[in-house]
């Protein structure tokens, strides 16, 4: 067997609890997930989805960073749920979201990463009876607007969130994707206290200048959990170059998104599939790659559960289970076995092994 199929696989972007609150069960086999009532209504709005949690087994997923989202009122996207209009509001969305995760935990579905313990943990378990592997759950909060007032960053640590994005599209803490502006004045007190109790920032979705106002506020650990190249498609939701350089030097590790509109510019929701292959995902890779200077600052977050599906995703997926294809691709390309070792899981490890708490 190759390193490429061995490495553990690490995806730094699913949205799992937040379409389990509105209905979708990740626990079910993807096939019988697809034709519950919730499945069925995705795939009539083009979004079959792609996510379970026995797929991402089959798949060979050892650690996912699932996150807490709450959608302001207003979005405009083809996600479906309850949103908000009140920090309140978001914090309750949040919170139910992080219930269901620790109800995962309870039976067993995964285990929450909190420490390096806890993730030496999930590495190293052996299968269960039913001869799965465990699946570890990192908690990351993408944007903060749940966070009612600075000071409560600190019980979500307590609670076991690990990272937080300030922003999505613009926040109360940050400007965001199609909303330019820096950090607010809570927003700088935010990175405060996240630099005071160890959360981690995640700066995907952030807007150029809260950007760069982050890095120079928040000395812990950083990364983008779910961004791709600017250079490759020219809008805000994306990193430029310098961003992508920025976040390498501070050994910051940027998941690729898997979405079709975020991998080729001229591809729009309704566009034929087969339009975007695995080999313009390598394209992104290689970008950053090329300006990092290395390979060891690329990875997944692949977003693929986040408000596409099937229709939306390269021609080569059919599901979740067929995203180490990747690394087939990447081999072809000419990436050395311990490169895609590393894309696939490994530079992940590396950023959390520093990230989380002893």
């Amino acid at each position: 067997m190759g390193m490429q199929e061995a490495a553990p696989l690490v995806d730094a972007h699913l949205d799992l609890a937040f379409n389990a609150v509105e209905g979708y069960d990740p626990r079910l086999p993807l096939e019988q997930a697809r034709s519950s009532r919730f499945g069925q209504a995705a795939a009539a709005r083009g979004m079959l989805p792609m996510v379970s949690l026995p797929a991402l087994r089959d798949a060979g997923v050892k650690i996912v960073f699932g996150t807490l989202f709450a959608m302001p009122v207003g979005a405009n996207t083809d996600l479906k749920g309850r949103v908000y209009t009140t920090a309140a509001q978001a914090h309750a969305l949040a919170d139910e979201q992080l219930s269901y995760y620790r109800q995962l935990a309870a039976e067993g579905e995964i285990t929450l990463v909190k420490s390096q313990a806890d993730l030496e943990t999930v590495l190293h378990a052996v299968p269960d009876q039913a001869e799965r592997s465990m699946l570890g759950l990192v908690t990351l909060m993408e944007g903060a607007d749940p966070i009612r007032e600075a000071s409560e960053v600190a019980a979500w640590y307590a609670a076991g969130v690990r990272l937080v994005g300030p922003a999505w599209g613009a926040t109360r803490y940050s400007g965001g994707t199609h909303a330019p502006g820096a950090l607010t004045p809570a927003g700088r007190e935010l990175l405060h206290e996240m630099g005071r109790c160890g959360m981690a920032l995640d700066v995907s979705h952030m807007a150029e200048a809260s950007f760069w106002e982050a890095l120079d506020l928040h000395r812990g650990a950083l990364c983008a959990s779910h961004s791709n190249c600017r250079a490759l498609v020219p809008t805000d939701r994306q990193l430029s170059d310098a961003m992508i350089r920025a976040i390498v030097e501070r050994d910051g590790v940027i998941g690729t998104v898997l979405f079709n509109r975020f991998l080729r510019p001229d591809w729009q929701p309704g566009d034929a599939k087969a339009a975007v292959t695995l080999t313009d995902v390598v394209r992104h890779l290689e970008h950053i790659c090329t300006v990092a200077g290395d390979t060891a600052h690329v990875g997944i977050g692949s977003d693929l559960d986040g408000g596409f599906g099937l229709e939306g995703s390269p021609a080569e997926l059919d599901s979740y289970a067929g995203v180490p294809q990747l690394g087939q691709a990447l081999a072809a390309a000419g990436w050395r076995p311990d490169e895609v070792a590393g894309l696939l899981g490994g530079n992940w490890l590396r950023w959390l092994a520093h990230a989380l708490p002893a």
